[in-house]
């Protein structure tokens, strides 16, 4: 199968970068900048260099989005940021990897927005409203779940069944929300298959099954057969 690496800021896509090429066809990476650091987002500095990885082999753009959970920075700025890394996404036609906490009404209206210029994407790490899920699948986007699908307090199995067979990708998180039985260790990408396991049995299907499904679904919205062979 193949990895793809997050990178949610320009230092970690910098790092991504250099273990994709270190295990071309295998390790992929993205390059964004997370809300939490969108105080320091400057367009004019930081779109070209994000453009720069896009040029360079970068499979999506992000990880970026809002987050009005913690505030780490002002609202505007991360609409403001978001915003310019979605308008990114149109020029460069590559996906989006969106983390969204606390603002779907905004996440939802620049989704709209980047997805009527033909902006496609990710909502990862989902653990927000059905009603987001709907109007973000009705835009063409997938849904992405992490270990927190197993954890004692998930409750939302409906949610689970909602995303259609040909949007649905999971992931690790790595290096955060290990899956049960790990939770609480650092996580590793290897253990999304216990992830795997908790949505087949919510959706009653075989765990082999889904997880060939979802490792498609994942190479098709990242284009990583195209990435390989670049």
């Amino acid at each position: 199968q193949a990895i793809v690496c997050i990178g949610e800021s320009l230092d970690a896509a910098a790092t991504a970068r250099v273990l994709s090429g270190r295990h071309p066809g295998f390790v992929f990476h993205t390059a964004g900048i997370h809300p939490h650091d969108a105080a320091d987002f400057s367009a004019g500095r930081d779109i070209p260099l994000l453009r720069e990885h896009a040029g360079s082999g970068a499979v999506a753009v992000g990880e970026c989005g809002l987050d009005y959970h913690y505030d780490n920075s002002p609202r505007e700025a991360q609409r403001a940021a978001f915003s310019a890394q979605l308008e990114l996404a149109a020029e460069t036609r590559l996906p989006v990897v969106v983390h969204t906490r606390d603002a779907e009404g905004d996440t939802l209206a620049l989704v709209r927005e980047a997805a009527s210029a033909g902006v496609r994407g990710v909502l990862h790490c989902y653990t927000g409203s059905h009603a987001l899920a709907e109007n973000a699948l009705a835009l063409g986007w997938c849904i992405s779940f992490s270990g927190i699908v197993t954890f004692r307090k998930w409750t939302d199995d409906d949610l689970l069944r909602l995303v259609p067979a040909d949007r649905l990708l999971v992931e690790s998180d790595a290096p955060y929300l290990a899956p049960v039985p790990h939770r609480g260790k650092r996580n590793e990408p290897a253990w999304v298959a216990r992830t795997v396991e908790r949505i087949a049995a919510a959706r009653g299907v075989a765990a082999e099954e889904l997880g060939a499904t979802t490792a498609a679904n994942a190479r098709r919205l990242f284009a990583l057969a195209e990435a390989s062979a670049a």
